[in-house]
């Protein structure tokens, strides 16, 4: 995957979490769009999903880093716009499945369920995987809903 500028947004559940994410992204060279939130207090994780998947659809982020405590409020949310395919990912084989299978250009994080070392072996399985195309991409073709 060729990354541009990396977004990434969460919500209070999601920020422990989002916090290691930043010094892995910065440790990895990566530049940053941070969509928020900036504490543990409690939000609504749409308002920060929002401007994630609009930020992925003008091209303007790529890939995205979405957040919250069981990924799938942010999933949900993220999914709802029609340029954005998100993939909540448990493991490093789900992180590399949605990206190869599924073109996914925002990974979601279930930021209660996942250890830091389990983040960072995602996030480096989500970086280098490459999409397969072929089949996989007849039927990415079809998710919009045009």
């Amino acid at each position: 995957m060729e990354v541009k500028t990396v977004g990434i947004a969460c919500d209070h559940a999601g920020y422990p979490l989002k916090r290691f994410v930043l010094e892995y992204l910065e440790k990895k060279g990566y530049a940053v769009k941070d969509f928020g939130t900036y504490s543990d207090e409690s939000v609504d994780y749409p308002e920060f999903a929002h401007p994630l998947a609009e930020a992925v659809e003008r091209g303007e982020v790529y890939p995205g880093i979405g957040i919250c405590g069981s990924g799938e409020g942010m999933a949900i949310t993220l999914n709802k716009h029609q340029g954005v395919r998100a993939g909540l990912a448990w493991n490093k084989e789900t992180a590399q499945l949605i990206r190869q299978h599924n073109d996914a250009n925002i990974i979601v994080l279930p930021g209660r369920f996942i250890d830091n070392k389990t983040a960072e072996a995602m996030l480096d399985e989500f970086f280098s995987a490459t999409f397969e195309g072929g089949r996989h991409e007849r039927r990415v073709k079809k998710i919009p809903l045009k």
